[in-house]
């Protein structure tokens, strides 16, 4: 530990030394003091030693090495805040440019994770003192400030909740308000001059902006209306700086950016995109902006690319958001327009798989449940080839009974409509129909199919089957057509009876069994005995019924039995029908004759 003689010494010796002449220890020795001095709360000594004339060349040397201790002290002790903040801009302007933008990062990166935000909002106070002032490079020193800050930033978590976000607890709310005041300087330089080291600069705000859009506003609640929202402030920043940077959100969405320099991987950069049209499409974000010359078929073709890769995320924002543009997509289509052709696009494709994902895998419910009516609106928007094309394609991949249930309650409503007048179509009346019903009347395992597993699927078969041999009359006109749909429904109908005897003779074994476990267990309590009965494991639409308790096992297999009485009654109604149908048709032959 130096005395005060020994310490005006070295401080003598460094004003005399040049700058080329002092070591990495003389720098070491420089931090020291300054942090000693800030550790003993002496910060208003420390700013004038700092200002002192005499001090200038060798603070110009070293004192960029002061900068992390500065910071760490206006962090931790407000009392000397404000001359702690005096000596972080005495340094900031009296040293290199290039200096003290390194080692504000270097700050910024080490900060601890529950210091991020405090960090960010005082190093971004202190930064525009560095790129600002360097005369050559400006462009890639702020490319390289907005990547770390970026990179900090998105270590935030994102407030899930209106309250959460209000609070601002976590700070996030505050980095983008820093970062807006921040980047709006560069983009207002820019804004109307892109010549020279200005495109660069166009460049790297761009790259800040589709970051963004990504981290964090894909996760961000996005309440417009709401002055006090944060992330919608920061929101309208990004799509502020990208008017002022002169780029269009239609060009980013629609056109290739591949020139554009965005240092983004394909996933990323498409769901900063879907982000991009989300604010655009959905929350009409800077819609003003957004040309009208672009049709309806063009703007959802453009826009299923991205709603695929926010559909194929594990996020529940990312999910919505992905609903929600696809939604608004086909909102902008007129009913009955996509052609089928439209189906075999690459991204049309993945974007019904991802939607038929979000259907089946997600554990949310209103997930689900928002998914299941955009996949009706999306039927809605088909022509009848495309809508039955999608139903061929659905029945055979999805392997989930409750959507192709779905599924088939929509086959018969265009069924419906294509018999009412001037509507019918071959897709649905004719030899095409025949094909389609051939899927809807089909058993995955055939005679041992698990009928209560495919309860939704085989109850929709069997009502569709019911309404045809009501309205049987124009599907007759053509007999090819009718004798191919009678010979299917004679052919599901006696398999299904099969499936149902042996479900029904599987569920009352076990419901029998279940009974003489129960009886057998209330002897034993009656007996005062303590035993313990082994349940067989049973399987009801795939969950094990040991699980559940005798009551509740009892309940469920019974309830299996009754919906199988119910399908055996479909069935026999179903044959009811046609025979009379056939009677009736007979009777009026005979009348003719």
């Amino acid at each position: 530990m130096m005395n005060e003689a020994q310490v005006n010494d070295l401080i003598q010796r460094w004003r005399d030394t040049p700058e080329d002449e002092l070591t990495p220890e003389d720098r070491q020795h420089f931090s020291d003091l300054g942090c000693a001095c800030l550790t003993r709360g002496d910060g208003e000594r420390f700013l004038t030693f700092l200002q002192d004339d005499k001090n200038q060349r060798m603070v110009k040397s070293m004192g960029c090495v002061l900068l992390a201790p500065l910071v760490k002290e206006a962090l931790k002790n407000q009392k000397t805040c404000d001359h702690v903040q005096a000596a972080i801009v005495h340094v900031t302007t009296t040293c290199r440019p290039d200096e003290v933008l390194q080692n504000l990062l270097d700050v910024m990166e080490d900060a601890d994770a529950d210091a991020i935000s405090q960090t960010l909002v005082v190093v971004v106070g202190h930064l525009q003192t560095g790129p600002l002032r360097l005369e050559e490079g400006r462009a890639s020193s702020l490319g390289s400030a907005l990547r770390v800050l970026h990179e900090q930033l998105a270590r935030l978590p994102v407030p899930y909740s209106e309250r959460l976000e209000e609070d601002d607890r976590l700070g996030l709310g505050r980095c983008c308000d820093a970062l807006s005041a921040f980047t709006e300087t560069f983009a207002e330089e820019v804004r109307n001059d892109e010549a020279g080291e200005r495109r660069q600069i166009k460049t790297e705000l761009l790259n800040f902006c589709m970051r963004s859009l990504r981290e964090p506003l894909l996760e961000a609640l996005l309440t417009p209306g709401r002055r006090t929202s944060p992330m919608w402030r920061f929101a309208s920043h990004i799509m502020a700086t990208l008017a002022a940077i002169r780029e269009s959100a239609a060009e980013l969405l629609f056109f290739s950016t591949a020139k554009k320099d965005i240092r983004m991987d394909k996933r990323h950069l498409a769901e900063s995109k879907g982000c991009l049209a989300y604010l655009v499409i959905v929350k009409l974000l800077d819609a003003e902006r957004f040309p009208v010359v672009f049709s309806p078929e063009f703007v959802l073709q453009s826009n299923v690319e991205y709603v695929h890769q926010l559909l194929s995320s594990k996020k529940e924002s990312h999910v919505l958001k992905g609903l929600a543009l696809f939604e608004a997509s086909l909102g902008r289509v007129a009913d009955n327009r996509l052609p089928a052709t439209l189906l075999e696009v690459k991204s049309f494709h993945d974007v019904k798989q991802s939607l038929l994902q979000v259907l089946t895998d997600c554990p949310m419910q209103h997930l689900r449940e928002s998914g299941l009516k955009i996949l009706q609106l999306l039927i809605n928007k088909l022509d009848a080839e495309a809508k039955h094309k999608l139903f061929r394609c659905l029945l055979k991949t999805s392997k989930h009974p409750g959507v192709e249930g779905y599924i088939v309650k929509n086959i018969r409503n265009q069924v419906e409509f294509s018999m009412k007048p001037g509507n019918a179509t071959r897709w649905f009346l004719g030899a095409e129909f025949v094909s389609l019903l051939g899927l809807v009347l089909s058993l995955p395992q055939g005679a041992e199919t698990d009928v209560l597993h495919n309860m939704d699927k085989i109850m929709e078969s069997l009502n569709l089957l019911r309404y045809l041999l009501l309205r049987d009359q124009p599907l007759r006109n053509n007999a090819d057509v009718w004798e191919g749909v009678s010979g299917m429904k004679d052919e599901y109908t006696e398999t299904l009876r099969v499936c149902i005897r042996m479900s029904t003779a599987y569920y009352t074994a076990e419901l029998n069994q279940l009974r003489d476990e129960r009886r057998l267990k209330a002897r034993a309590a009656r007996a005062s005995t303590c035993s313990s009965t082994s349940h067989p494991s049973r399987t009801v639409k795939g969950e094990k019924v040991s699980k559940m308790s005798p009551e509740v096992q009892h309940q469920v297999l019974q309830s299996a039995l009754v919906t199988f009485d119910l399908m055996e009654s479909l069935i026999v109604r179903t044959e009811e029908i046609a025979e009379e149908k056939n009677t009736d048709r007979l009777n009026a032959d005979n009348l003719c004759v």
